[in-house]
């Protein structure tokens, strides 16, 4: 009988094992997606760099989008993207951690005067801003409101839209999006200054 159990004991500890090993090969998880979409851009320019000058611009001071819903979800987008590439995108490691940190920050207050959850995929947000704002320089305010649906827009479109012509004022999201673009001109400059002067060593 005690041969029997500890047979019978020896597949399942196996299968722990096996569990266990599988476990320990998963990949990491993957950061969330929030890709800004083609036309965030006109031409040929760098979208990310894009939305950094226009995000600070456009959150430089309490009321500078009021009554001007479609240009604030163009920019409350532009923040949900920066929130993810600054923090996560190897080509801007030169920036300071403090970046990443205040805009991760400013995504979180967005989203609280928005009534975003939490835990909204980044890239749905983008999508269906960027939606509503080209539905609204169309002049389509229905179809802006459409855009902006449930889960992810648990108000609704129209309670939405009356939010994004009057956003309250916005501490975090001025102070992180100003850092950005002071850090993104600090990092052009030291990439592209060149050796400086060479000094004769007698006079050293």
């Amino acid at each position: 009988m005690a041969a029997a159990a500890r047979a019978a004991r020896v597949p399942a500890a196996l299968a722990l094992l096996l569990v266990l090993g599988a476990a320990g090969c998963a990949p990491e998880a993957m950061p969330p997606s929030a890709v800004l979409p083609a036309d965030a851009v006109a031409g040929a320019g760098d979208p990310t760099r894009a939305a950094i000058l226009h995000a600070a611009d456009a959150f430089s001071r309490p009321g500078r989008l009021a009554g001007r819903p479609e240009e604030a979800a163009r920019a409350v987008a532009e923040v949900e993207h920066l929130a993810v590439e600054l923090s996560t995108g190897p080509r801007w490691a030169g920036l300071s951690p403090l970046v990443g940190q205040q805009m991760q920050a400013a995504r979180a207050e967005l989203r609280g005067a928005l009534g975003i959850p939490p835990g909204a995929p980044p890239q749905a947000v983008i999508d269906q801003l960027f939606a509503a704002s080209r539905a609204l320089r169309a002049g389509d305010r229905a179809g802006a409101a459409a855009a902006l649906s449930p889960p992810v827009f648990p108000a609704g479109g129209q309670a939405t839209l009356d939010r994004l012509a009057m956003l309250p004022p916005l501490p975090r999201t001025a102070s992180a999006t100003a850092l950005a673009q002071q850090e993104m001109i600090r990092s052009d400059r030291e990439r592209h200054r060149g050796p400086g002067p060479l000094i004769p060593r007698g006079i050293q």
